[in-house]
Formats: C-alpha cells, sequence, structure tokens
C-alpha cells in the first residue's frame, strides 16, 4: 500500500518519544543532564539557537553522530524549526542504536516566539567560516571555540627558533592576538632554524620580520611589536595585556623572571627549551601545579647550559617542539584537552623518543611554595652567576 508524506509522518511519530518544549526549558534550568541536538541547516542555526545545543545538521546526522554522540546511552533531545525533521532524526538515531531519544514537539520557532532564551552564533565574516573551516568541523572547536580564539591574546616571547613555529601556527590557528617581544635582528644564521625569517629581510628587526610573515598568512591577526628584552621594568606591563605565554627565551636570568612574574599575575607559561638534539617542553599553571622554580631551584652553571650559538642545535629541533607549545597554547585557550600542567615531556630527536617525567609543586619552593619568600622581583643576573 502506498504510504502519503501525512502517514510516513504519523508512523515516525509514534515511533519516537515527543516532548514539550515546556519540558525542554524545566530540564534546562535544572541542569539535568541532557544532550540537545539542533539539525536545522547552518543557515537556519545563523538566527539562534536553543543554549548549549549541539548544531548536527539532518544530512550529515548518518555520517557525524557516531563521532558527535559517542554516548548511545545518553538522554538527547532533538529539535528543528518546527518539529518534523527532527521526528525523522530522532527515529534514525534510535535505528543507530540510541536507546533515551527525544523529538521536540514544536520546534526552534516556537521556542523563539514565547520568549525563550536563545543562544546567537558568533558573529564569524563568510571569509572566517572558509579559513578556519577546518576548525568549524570539531565539536572541541566549533564556531564558539573559534570565536574565542580570534579573541584571544598570547604574548611569545622571543622570535627565534621556538617562537616561529609556535608564531605560525597560532596565526594560522586565529589567535587574535600576537605579541612578539624581542630586540634581535635578523641575521644570515638564524635562518636554519628561525622559519619565520627570510633572507630578504637579513637586517631587520625580527619583530617586523615577523609581522611581515604572520600578516602575510594570516591577516585576521593583530601583531603587536614589543621591540625589547624582557626585564624587572617592563614585565608587568607586558604580562597584563596578555591571556597566556608562551616561553621561548634562551637564558637563564629570562626563565626565572618569567616564572615569578607568571606567578605574581596568574598567567599560565608553557615552557620549551632546546639543546642539541633534544627539547622538552611543559605548561606551568599558578595555582594548579608545580612552577619552574621547582623544577630547577638552582640554575646550572653555565659551562654546562651552553646556548645554541655555543653548543649548535639541529635546525628542525625547535620546529618540533615550538608546535608543541602552540599545541598546548591552544588547549588551554579553548579550555579541551589535558594540558602538560605537572608533566615534563622531553624530546630526543636522535632516538626518536618522547619521554615524560611527572612534576610536583615544591611546597618550599620561594615563589609558589606555602610560604614564599620571593614576593618582588630580584636580581636575575646576579642569581644565576651566583649558581642560585
Amino acid at each position: 500500500m502506498t504510504k502519503t508524506y501525512s502517514d510516513l509522518l504519523s508512523d515516525v511519530k509514534a515511533e519516537v518519544r515527543l516532548v514539550t518544549l515546556e519540558e525542554v526549558k524545566r530540564r534546562l534550568d535544572a541542569r539535568e543532564p541532557m544532550v540537545l541536538v539542533d539539525v536545522r541547516e547552518k543557515d537556519e542555526v545563523k538566527l539562534g539557537k536553543i543554549p548549549g545545543a549541539l548544531s548536527l545538521p539532518r544530512g550529515f546526522l548518518e555520517m557525524q553522530a557516531e563521532s558527535r554522540l559517542p554516548d548511545r546511552g545518553a538522554p538527547i533531545v532533538v529539535y528543528c524549526a518546527g518539529g518534523v525533521r527532527s521526528a525523522f532524526a530522532a527515529r534514525t538515531l534510535q535505528e543507530l542504536g540510541y536507546t533515551r531519544v527525544e523529538s521536540a514537539s514544536l520546534g526552534f520557532v516556537r521556542w523563539k516566539d514565547v520568549g525563550y532564551p536563545v543562544e546567537l552564533p558568533p558573529n564569524l565574516t563568510d571569509a572566517q567560516r572558509e579559513r578556519y573551516s577546518r576548525h568549524l568541523l570539531l565539536p572541541e572547536v566549533g564556531e564558539a571555540g573559534q570565536a574565542k580564539l580570534l579573541a584571544s591574546k598570547v604574548l611569545l616571547l622571543g622570535a627565534g627558533g621556538l617562537g616561529s613555529p609556535a608564531a605560525l601556527y597560532l596565526a594560522a590557528a586565529g589567535v587574535g592576538t600576537i605579541g612578539l617581544v624581542d630586540l634581535d635582528v635578523v641575521d644570515t644564521s638564524n635562518l636554519q632554524r628561525q622559519i619565520l625569517h627570510a633572507t630578504s629581510r637579513i637586517g631587520r628587526p625580527k619583530v617586523e620580520s615577523a609581522e611581515v610573515a604572520l600578516r602575510d598568512l594570516n591577516p585576521d591577526v593583530k601583531v603587536v611589536k614589543h621591540e625589547a628584552r624582557l626585564t624587572r621594568e617592563n614585565v608587568d606591563e607586558l604580562f597584563a595585556a596578555y591571556d597566556l605565554v608562551v616561553d621561548g627565551c634562551d637564558n637563564f636570568p629570562t626563565r626565572y623572571l618569567v616564572n615569578d612574574a607568571s606567578i605574581f599575575h596568574k598567567k599560565p607559561v608553557v615552557h620549551g627549551s632546546i639543546f642539541r638534539f633534544e627539547g622538552q617542553v611543559t605548561t606551568f599553571v599558578p595555582g594548579a601545579g608545580p612552577c619552574y622554580r621547582c623544577l630547577y631551584p638552582e640554575p646550572p652553571p653555565p659551562h654546562l647550559a651552553p646556548s645554541c650559538q655555543e653548543a649548535g642545535v639541529l635546525g628542525i629541533l625547535p620546529g618540533t617542539v615550538g608546535i608543541l607549545q602552540a599545541t598546548e597554547a591552544l588547549k588551554f585557550l579553548l579550555g579541551k584537552g589535558e594540558l602538560l600542567n605537572g608533566r615534563l615531556l622531553t624530546y630526543d630527536s636522535l632516538k626518536m623518543k618522547f619521554r615524560e617525567l611527572k612534576l610536583r609543586r615544591d611546597k618550599s619552593c620561594p615563589v609558589c611554595g606555602d610560604a614564599p619568600t620571593i614576593t618582588s622581583y630580584v636580581d636575575y643576573e646576579g642569581f644565576c652567576m651566583a649558581g642560585g
């Protein structure tokens, strides 16, 4: 017997459980566990959605349900504009093994008409949606996450080996403001590893050279040039203006200054360092784990920690470490994943091995310990010259 569309819709609605918008609102207000799935098209979602809803257009439901809705036993409420597409979507999810699926009896049009809360999507331009399209496909990022990145401010200490890959990938990802602190100029010997720069810009300040590369990569990004060395005199002003610090410093006095400033300002620091063929990365989150002084209570003697200029470095090594730093920065800004807080990741490029070491907060640490003795900036050059 041939069925009409009305017959088919009646059959579907008889097979799925319907829930009123009033009940959905009650559950939201009570913060009951519930996954709201909006199956409208992207153009419809631009006009608003129910707060917290996951956008999964009906045309992609079968393809993306498994990855976007991993828990088949979770309570799921599907809605559309008027209650029709959601009913078909709910039945599809049931066929895919989801056991607690409901369809909103009416849809978003009615939700909005009665004055229930509406969440407007981030105001990304069409050009931004195209540029960051691969980010927008990730549930962990999406339009809301991309808007977070565009509103974020990251301070990079050094536009050299580590700062180069970190800056490029942060800019490509759409971090809205990138501050660069560096007083050096581009030298021929830099080009073996400092990929922000180019032969045509030899002799120019590194912050200017970096700005050229980053603006060419992504015009969305605002590059703030700080052509200076980080000192006790300017660290407060610099740290106050940013959400996160990526540390690509190459000397111990500055690293201790960065650490103390991060504790005083409660600013997280993604730390990276390299030596010949080896590198290490960790993230220091003040108040939630150890600090740099917990890892290195005292600086090593100068002869045991020569610079890259003295000891050399494999050109590609800072690329690996800098990219790991950029990854940590993006995770922090998005609020996703597990940071290297309390963990030190080491990398041996010759053996192609990564190791992870646990770091613990030192209760007697003079800066982050239970009874800190360092509460203002000290003479860091003298501290390191004296071996602590």
